[in-house]
């Protein structure tokens, strides 16, 4: 049976479901809003186009990086409020990051603890795969440090500890983060700090075939220099210490363990130096938190903490 012309997107030819779409699939919905072809999310909101993604009505953009773009929105069928995360690459998206996308919704989804967000919907519109999860409404850890500055010294070890014990649970599931960092932890104002986008996640387990030797997964300015040095396929638990450790030394000092001019200059930095001692940037730091973030960006991954739980 052929589509009549009102169930083909005008975009691409693509057939379309019945939701309001404003006629458009999923993938041409979301490209037209990063083009700007709609307007800001926040002001084009009587648009139908750039209103509805499937179930979900668009509120506002509230965060972008290489895996997607986050929306603040609604859940129509539940009425309910979450944060909506929409793969950035659309349907031209490698068959690579595709998987790793899907990696990232599937490794979360399995994880159930109070200081990590939950996933509430898996799916996809118009070929444009999504995942919606808990709308976390306090920020960053990022963004609290850039407008706060450094954390005082029990502060910082609180909340360091919180995070260490949601990463050894999930660890104990055999499930790496390698990407812990301050933009990775978003703060909700009853459960404290909670650990998302497990884009980068791997099951230790498991022979992935997602990484590519030209490929460095993670933000450099917070890898490990076996992350850094390229050697993704032999990452332990060890990488997320340190991941631990480059949060507390930033929010003691107000700046990441590494910063370069460039990209290569940062990952040069964390492959060959050693980090500054935190009380040379900001005196008064705690020395024992001091050794204990050190300890934690140990360039032998054997000589940081064995785990988690230990830090």
């Amino acid at each position: 049976m052929s589509l009549t012309p009102s169930q083909l997107c005008p975009g691409c030819s693509r057939s379309v479901d019945s939701r309001p779409t404003g006629g458009l699939c999923g993938a041409c919905l979301l490209r037209g809003a990063l083009d700007g072809q709609f307007g800001d999310p926040s002001e084009g909101l009587h648009d139908p186009v750039l209103q509805y993604f499937g179930d979900y009505e668009l509120l506002e953009e509230i965060a972008r990086g290489g895996m997607g773009v986050v929306y603040r929105a609604r859940q129509v069928q539940l009425n309910r409020l979450v944060a909506l995360k929409v793969l950035a690459g659309g349907s031209l998206a490698s068959p690579e990051f595709m998987t790793r996308f899907r990696t990232e919704t599937e490794v979360a989804a399995t994880l159930d603890h109070p200081n990590i967000v939950p996933i509430y919907e898996v799916g996809s519109v118009g070929g444009q795969a999504f995942f919606s999860m808990r709308l976390i409404a306090g920020g960053t850890l990022a963004d609290r440090v850039r407008s706060s500055g450094p954390l005082a010294g029990r502060d910082a070890a609180e909340l360091v500890s919180t995070l260490a014990r949601a990463v050894h649970y999930a660890h104990q599931r055999g499930v790496l983060h390698r990407d812990l960092k301050p933009g990775n932890v978003l703060v909700d104002s009853r459960v404290g700090p909670m650990i998302s986008d497990f884009g980068l996640a791997k099951l230790v387990e498991q022979d992935s075939t997602i990484t590519q030797s030209a490929a460095l997964l993670g933000t450099p300015a917070y890898m490990s220099p076996e992350q850094a040095d390229g050697q993704s396929r032999r990452l332990t638990t060890a990488v997320d210490v340190y991941g631990l450790g480059a949060i507390l030394y930033e929010l003691l000092t107000g700046r990441p363990p590494f910063v370069g001019a460039t990209t290569l200059e940062t990952i040069r930095k964390v492959i060959d130096q050693e980090p500054r001692r935190p009380s040379q940037l900001r005196p008064g730091v705690p020395l024992d938190l001091e050794v204990i973030a050190l300890k934690c960006l140990e360039k032998q991954a054997q000589r940081r903490y064995a785990s988690a739980d230990a830090l």
